[in-house]
């Protein structure tokens, strides 16, 4: 794998980091600013919500100049937003530096993908795209609770301020080992706006809100499973998250390595794995080991889609791919606002810390039920046979297609 993919998983690394670790820190932001709790949850909400706008947004405005141009601007918005966040007098502008990164979320990701595509051989393209999203899952397994303790030891502000520096780090990486790779000529707003028209594009992307929505439904209120109904110390959630991060590195790997070798079947293995295992997590949440085994395994599950959808969409949007990959890394996070909205409205309804895991488990179902679907209209369609239309009527009858 080239170099330049390693400056790639850098920077996906700083943005896993910056997105995730506030989770973990929320009490403390919460006790500086004199907000409560929910208050500062809009630090997630509101970079969840810039990640889903910024994608389409900075992908168009970034569409006449280069990739790597574009790739080293994002990375200079994101450490302008973390620094933003580091210094930050006030709430409001802690919730403005928030949004500011995470408007080079989507895009970075989405850009990204299409250049780690590029830089490889067409066997190895979602092996690439899988490198880069490595640095996200590392951050969840070294990134997010390194920060969440330097924050907690040395204040939350120096965690802001580390991240940022790791995105000067990414930024420099781009600058030196990414190639400037000719833009693609004749491709303008509507072609990349033309991708949206194949509905293979649209059902990838719906695959992305649901199967991911489903993980995050579960993952979002683990702490208070696993404290309420697993009987978890409140110091074990930590390690717990890591394990869940081991998972993603795993299944990323994994999904790297047979997505192109055979997507559509990964896809559907890892969808209906996924639903029959966050079903199960409302009965093993209750044993420490099980719940242990069960996170991982989510995780992994979870993280296995990424590759393929990532590939779907570049190989159904070829020729003007960067507007629709852009847009499918919002689809990830609009799927965790998603979940995470349903999965309190059916713990506000009495249903338990575990009932999550259902709607999870729910939302990765409906995510089976669209990939079986795309699998069907591909096979349909590859049945057709091509008809060139000349003007003037044919010399011979076709040939019979046999089956």
């Amino acid at each position: 794998m080239p170099l330049a993919l390693l400056a790639l998983a850098i920077g996906a690394f700083g943005i896993g980091t910056t997105e995730f670790v506030i989770m973990g820190l929320l009490p403390e932001v919460a006790g500086d600013f004199g907000v409560s709790i929910p208050t500062a949850g809009f630090l997630v909400t509101g970079y969840a919500l810039g990640v889903v706008l910024g994608a389409p947004l900075m992908t168009v405005l970034g569409t006449k100049i280069s990739r790597k141009r574009m790739l080293m601007l994002l990375m200079g918005l994101f450490v302008v937003g973390n620094v933003l966040s580091a210094i930050a007098p006030a709430f409001g502008v802690m919730l403005a530096g928030r949004v500011v990164a995470s408007l080079a979320h989507g895009a970075f990701f989405g850009i990204g993908s299409v250049v780690a595509a590029e830089l490889v051989a067409p066997e190895k393209k979602a092996g690439a795209i899988a490198m880069m999203f490595t640095g996200l899952t590392v951050a969840n397994v070294v990134g997010v609770p390194l920060g969440t303790l330097v924050g907690q030891t040395l204040g939350w502000r120096m965690t802001f301020a580390i991240v940022a520096a790791l995105g000067v780090v990414g930024l420099a990486g781009i600058a030196k080992l990414v190639p400037d790779l000719p833009k693609p000529q004749g491709v303008r707003l509507r072609h990349e706006l033309a991708a949206f028209r194949n509905v293979q594009v649209l059902l990838a992307m719906a695959m992305t809100v649901l199967g991911f929505g489903g993980v995050f439904a579960a993952v979002t209120y683990l702490a208070p499973m696993m404290t309420d109904v697993a009987g978890y110390a409140d110091s074990s959630v930590t390690w717990l998250l890591v394990l869940f991060g081991l998972g993603m590195v795993a299944g990323n790997l994994i999904g790297g390595k047979f997505a192109d070798r055979a997507l559509m079947p990964l896809l559907l293995i890892s969808l209906g794995a996924l639903a029959v295992v966050l079903a199960l997590f409302t009965f093993t949440a209750h044993n420490k080991i099980a719940a242990a085994v069960t996170i991982a395994l989510i995780g992994a599950l979870g993280f296995a889609t990424v590759p393929p959808l990532q590939k779907r969409v570049l190989d159904q949007a070829s020729g003007a791919p960067t507007l629709a990959s852009a847009v499918n890394i919002g689809a990830f996070n609009l799927g965790n606002a998603l979940s995470a909205w349903l999965g309190g409205i059916v713990i506000a309804a009495g249903l338990g810390y575990t009932a999550p895991n259902w709607v999870g488990a729910a939302l990765a179902g409906s995510a089976l039920v669209l990939a079986i679907l795309s699998a069907a209209l591909e096979r349909r369609s590859a049945a057709v046979p091509s008809l060139v239309v000349t003007g003037t009527a044919p010399a011979e009858q076709p040939t019979p297609v046999h089956h």
